[in-house]
């Protein structure tokens, strides 16, 4: 009991619970509003058709709903504003359905469409925020400032990492959100490319000159932390820190660097697991577990703010960037004349 309220990663889970059997809703992957009397779609999800895991089963091939048009039947049952949405489509997931969709309430111009519901919009949804983000940055800075988000410290936030940074190094400075981070290793490889230096230029005989090395961003960044990033989610911004590498903005982070693995399974089922690694600092101290790391720009998360489609936390960081751009704007680099070996020009400076 004492190890279940000391140490962030010990867990004790499953057992002999009661598991009710469920029936699979099936979702579209949109947001609705009720306009003369029936289901009109408020935003369509895109997702990444090619990608299994944010597969949007409204932008399928042959579907391309669109925001605006009306939901007017499925599966030949009429649908109503006072209806239930979701009635129709219990235990769709995974399987092809028949809806009606059109421009008009009445049902005039509607065409129907074979979709196939997914079970779980989580990720659809993770995706547009993220999106949304990164159009966000781009417009409050004037495209000057890229955006990277890192969901955890595992696979997938190293991909989401090479994903968003590598493809905006052409930007002054960057935003790195962490928050939410579900953690997974410890993220020194993220950390390592961010302070990455710029050693030259490379110049071609057409086109732009290129930095080297050239896979990086060599503005200032700053990292949005929040109180549900932990773990790896702790390490990174903790490194971030250590390294100088820019401003955290934020909340506090969880607070967990003992790592924990799991033991044999319960003769009930159940599973439980033991602290074994733990991370300190060099100067001798347990840094983060317990407390979590701090940010140096404090700022609250408010819904208020979020429901009318603002991020002050997001918006901050922005402001911060902006602001050190200005203070140290980007150096311009002059590319040298070319040798004239005729008049025993050297190569370069002894």
């Amino acid at each position: 009991m004492l190890n279940q309220i000391s140490v962030g990663h010990m867990f004790i889970s499953g057992g002999d619970q009661p598991r009710p059997g469920a029936v699979s809703g099936g979702l579209l992957g949109a947001d609705y509003k009720i306009e003369n009397g029936r289901y009109r779609f408020a935003r369509v999800y895109n997702g990444e058709n090619w990608n299994p895991q944010l597969r949007a089963p409204l932008t399928a091939p042959g579907v391309n709903v669109k925001a605006g048009e009306y939901l007017l039947a499925v599966r030949g049952r009429d649908v109503k504003g006072t209806d239930n949405i979701y009635q129709f489509f219990e235990s769709t997931a995974g399987k092809q359905v028949l809806i009606k969709v059109g421009p008009n309430p009445d049902g005039s111009g509607s065409r129907e469409v074979t979709v196939v519901p997914t079970g779980n919009e989580g990720g659809l949804r993770n995706l547009a925020w993220i999106e949304d983000n990164r159009r966000s940055v781009d417009k409050l800075s004037g495209g000057r400032l890229g955006y990277v988000y890192i969901p955890n410290t595992g696979g997938g936030g190293y991909t989401s990492f090479n994903r968003y940074f590598f493809a905006q190094t052409n930007k002054q400075g960057a935003v790195i959100d962490e928050r939410f981070n579900s953690g997974g290793l410890l993220a020194d490889y993220v950390v390592e490319y961010l302070n990455r230096k710029q050693m030259a230029r490379l110049a071609f005989r057409d086109g732009k000159d290129w930095n080297v090395p050239a896979g990086s961003i060599y503005g200032p960044k700053a990292m949005l932390i929040n109180e549900l990033a932990g773990s790896g989610g702790d390490a990174m911004p903790w490194f971030f820190k250590k390294a100088k590498t820019g401003a955290l903005i934020g909340k506090r982070t969880w607070g967990g660097l003992i790592a924990s693995f799991r033991m044999p399974t319960l003769m009930d089922g159940g599973s439980i697991t033991a602290p074994n690694g733990a991370v300190y600092g060099l100067d001798g101290e347990w840094e983060v577990e317990n407390y979590g790391v701090a940010p140096d720009i404090e700022v609250e998360f408010d819904p208020a703010a979020w429901r009318m489609g603002r991020d002050p936390q997001l918006e901050r960081a922005v402001e911060w960037l902006l602001a050190e751009i200005k203070k140290d704007p980007p150096k311009e680099y002059k590319r040298p004349p070319y040798p004239d070996y005729h008049k025993g020009r050297p190569l370069g400076k002894p």
